[in-house]
């Protein structure tokens, strides 16, 4: 007779498999020790598990392999060609409809290339020259990233839609937007990721007096400023759908004077991490709507702790006296906004403290 083990090892089954044909009443052995539980089997049975597993390999139910099973050595072999045929005939209809499905999906995905390529092409103005446009690229600028791991972060989103052109930089730990007026789009949103060196070179430009003109093409965008351009090829990556990072309106608010605040941060008490981590401002906002830097030993349950250093830039980038500090719970991002700017403000990841 054959173990279990000499029985997978010349079947094709694994013991595994043997034992559950054993529970399903499939492929009983001849003969099961009362005392180890161990299992053998008749030699003959070994064609009988070969089979068992040619059948399985082709994915043929349990109910049929039963019935081909049972009906195998006997000398009518008509329900066996029956069964044999009724399958293949289902894995035939299987491949015919996934071929289908698969052809579908190839289909959605040509659509919708071809339509992220046709929504890339747009010229827009901005009816308020450079002014508009340097701030807002002034006002993100300091979120983009400068980790090669994420290429596609290493750049400002340009998103046009209707009258507004937004621009997005993060870096994961913070994000910035900011949006100017245009003229002359009817088109389709247009999304393009510009890389940084050539938003700074955009940026340059916008010193300068002149008309100014956007335009995108595929995947190269320009910037005219009067009888001067700066143009380049625009990242190909996709940028992620800031639109469901943006916080809600909720939470503590604060109105702080910019200089004041600059100040308390710069010279006030800070979390020290481990060797490399960055130092930590810690926030709270009182009831009567004051920031207050909370000392090393404060327990305030709704203290929030942040990155002294992205804090300060995003404070510099607000480009205004007085700020807007909006604080959740301690996992919930800070937000810093412009009291008469809604589209203009950056978030901030709050960093968990141990203690």
């Amino acid at each position: 007779m054959h173990s279990i083990g000499e029985m997978a090892r010349d079947s094709g089954l694994g013991v595994s498999a043997l034992r559950f044909y054993d529970r399903a009443g499939v492929l009983v052995p001849a003969w099961v020790d009362p005392v180890s539980g161990y299992r053998w089997y008749e030699p003959e049975q070994l064609e009988e598990a070969r089979l068992l597993a040619r059948l399985r390999r082709a994915g043929m139910p349990l109910p049929d392999i039963r019935l081909v099973l049972a009906s195998w050595s006997g000398a009518d072999t008509d329900l066996v060609r029956k069964l044999l045929k009724a399958h293949l005939c289902r894995l035939e209809q299987g491949l015919s409809d996934a071929r289908g499905e698969f052809s579908a999906l190839r289909a959605l995905l040509d659509h919708r290339e071809n339509a992220m390529t046709s929504l890339r092409i747009a010229t827009v103005r901005m009816p308020s020259a450079a002014p508009e446009l340097a701030a807002a690229l002034d006002a993100v600028r300091f979120a983009a990233s400068t980790d090669p791991e994420l290429p596609m972060l290493g750049g400002i989103l340009f998103d046009i839609e209707g009258e507004r052109l937004h621009l997005v930089a993060t870096d994961r730990y913070r994000m910035a937007v900011a949006q100017a007026g245009i003229a002359g789009h009817d088109g389709s949103r247009v999304q393009v990721i510009v890389p940084t060196p050539l938003a700074d070179a955009m940026r340059a430009l916008l010193d300068s007096e002149g008309p100014v003109r956007l335009s995108v093409d595929g995947d190269r965008v320009t910037l005219e400023v009067g009888d001067r351009q700066a143009a380049g090829q625009c990242l190909d990556h996709d940028f992620p759908d800031y639109r469901r990072l943006l916080p809600q309106a909720a939470g503590r608010r604060a109105v702080v004077e910019v200089a004041a605040f600059r100040k308390a941060l710069e010279t006030g008490p800070v979390r020290s991490g481990e060797a490399g981590a960055p130092d930590l401002s810690v926030l709270r906002v009182e009831d009567g709507g004051t920031a207050t830097l909370c000392a090393d030993g404060d327990a305030d349950p709704n203290r929030v702790a942040v990155n002294r250093e992205f804090l300060l830039d995003a404070l510099a980038a607000g480009a205004r006296e007085r700020l807007i500090l909006e604080l959740g719970t301690p996992t919930v991002p800070i937000a810093i906004r412009r009291p008469d700017d809604e589209g203009t403000f950056s978030i901030l990841m709050p960093v968990r403290l141990e203690d």
